[in-house]
């Protein structure tokens, strides 16, 4: 390392902006280079390069000179590039699982769709007074006795129709064979 460039780290670790200005200027090109050269992509390596220099900032007081100032640079920017490349696959991690579970709640929403349609069809099948109280019980979710004032009937001829409907729809579903 030359005199003057040993003046320069000084100057830039005792905070003197124009120093810092002069190595960052001196070193961007080793910084872009190595990043490039770890991730291949040139928008990569600017962002890379770009959070070293925003970091030395703060990092170049730890450089004591017992190494060469390009040597310890190199360090800062090969930890960057690993940082850099976990976050960068983690998102990538993070993005294909929720691909995946938009995927996953997609194809449960069509098997749902599908067996909502089968129950459908499967109620319209039945005769009015079984239908009826299917639909309230089961899709609009009434409990007997609601049923039961709807329709102008005993809570136990509800329950009794529950019964039916629920014989159809097991005798239904044993004839299925797409579920």
């Amino acid at each position: 390392m030359m005199d003057n460039e040993k003046a320069i780290i000084k100057k830039a670790k005792n905070g003197d902006s124009a120093a810092f200005c002069q190595l960052l200027e001196n070193y961007y090109p080793l910084m872009y280079r190595v990043a490039y050269r770890f991730t291949g992509q040139a928008q990569d390596a600017q962002d890379i390069a770009q959070e070293v220099c925003v970091g030395m900032a703060c990092k170049i007081r730890s450089f004591n000179g017992n190494s060469g100032f390009s040597t310890w640079l190199y360090r800062v920017v090969v930890n960057v590039c690993r940082d850099y490349c976990k976050k960068k696959n983690n998102h990538r991690n993070l993005e294909n699982n929720y691909f995946e579970l938009e995927k996953n709640i997609q194809s449960d929403k069509n098997d749902d769709d599908r067996k909502i349609a089968w129950l459908y069809r499967n109620i319209a099948k039945m005769d009015e007074s079984l239908k009826e109280t299917a639909l309230l019980v089961l899709t609009e979710e009434l409990s007997h006795a609601e049923a039961g004032k709807i329709l102008g009937c005993a809570e136990s001829t509800i329950s009794w129709r529950m019964s039916e409907v629920r014989k159809i729809l097991k005798s239904a579903i044993g004839n299925y064979h797409d579920w």
